[in-house]
């Protein structure tokens, strides 16, 4: 890739109050850094600047969900698209380089980079070519596409049909009591971090256990919410974690163990999940779904859900 302009600097923010600067280039999360800053979600060093002068032609940032933490996601990354390559793409890449060797421990796994895109990217020009040109430096500096997901949204006057009587539902009762269903359903699963998990050599209780600990240990909303679906005698069907992370309403999870998948349950159990947060008052209920989960983005589109955005997470091997 061609050297990036020798006149670039490439620095993280000096404090908070550089947020200024930092949004002279734009993303649809902009709105959440005042916020993320204050509660220590984000931290300045870890938002950084490449500039030629004063004029930002790059930035980057790192999100953590747990204050005092380290970086677990990169979600910003932008570049300035008015910028014409090679150049666009030296510039991101020295960014890129230069703010993970001095922010990321070394030998560390690297946190993934994830970023919300349009839900017709590929049919736009303009859009895709500013989806590839962050893929490209992403790649350039050795991460890979892991997936690209759906993103969907239950807005509030959506009909939730009702309880078809099928199956019963109970709240868990602790973390053992959900993990224990959370295993089996790594078989066969079509997600795409479960099947990066289990590669990984993880057996599928150990991967149960990794996503419960990063995703659903330290959500704040009650688990009374969660919910496992039951047969009339009792026998376990699936789970659904509806919840609220520090942003949205969401479902957090669903799954049907392998022995009762194909039987549309999936849709009892997504109406259990929408059903306990629309009665919370919520204005809308997020969720996501791999691309290539068909039946579960299919689930949502009957319950309501609309897709109004994708996204794309890549990862350094």
């Amino acid at each position: 890739m061609t050297p990036a302009p020798t006149e670039l600097t490439v620095r993280p923010l000096a404090g908070a109050d550089e947020l200024g600067l930092f949004c002279r280039l734009s993303y649809v999360l902009d709105h959440e850094l005042a916020d993320d800053l204050a509660t220590g979600r984000r931290r300045p060093e870890w938002m950084w600047v490449a500039l030629l002068g004063d004029r930002v032609v790059a930035r980057l940032a790192w999100w953590t969900g747990q204050e005092g933490s380290a970086p677990q996601l990169l979600d910003f990354f932008d570049l300035d698209d008015t910028l014409p390559e090679p150049e666009r793409g030296a510039i991101g890449l020295r960014l890129l380089e230069t703010a993970s060797a001095t922010v990321l421990p070394a030998g560390a796994e690297r946190p993934e980079y994830g970023r919300f895109i349009p839900p017709d990217w590929r049919e736009d020009p303009a859009a895709r070519e500013v989806v590839e040109a962050r893929m490209r430096v992403m790649e350039a500096n050795g991460a890979r596409l892991l997936v690209e997901r759906l993103r969907l949204e239950w807005r509030a006057g959506t009909p939730v049909p009702g309880d078809s009587g099928r199956l019963a539902f109970r709240p868990v009762t602790g973390r053992e009591d959900l993990v224990a269903l959370m295993a089996p359903v790594m078989e066969g699963t079509l997600d795409a971090h479960g099947q990066a998990d289990l590669a990984s050599g993880l057996t599928a209780r150990e991967a149960a256990e990794k996503q419960y600990e990063e995703e659903f240990a330290d959500l704040s909303t009650p688990q009374e919410w969660w919910r496992i679906a039951e047969l009339p005698d009792g026998s376990p069907v699936g789970f659904v974690v509806p919840a609220r992370n520090n942003y949205h309403p969401m479902i957090a999870y669903i799954g049907v163990l392998p022995a009762h998948r194909g039987n549309g349950y999936i849709d009892d159990i997504l109406t259990e999940g929408t059903r306990v947060l629309a009665a919370q008052g919520v204005e809308r209920i997020r969720a996501s779904t791999d691309l290539g989960n068909v039946p579960m983005a299919k689930s949502f589109a009957r319950l309501g859900y609309v897709n109004f955005e994708r996204s794309f997470d890549m990862v350094w091997d």
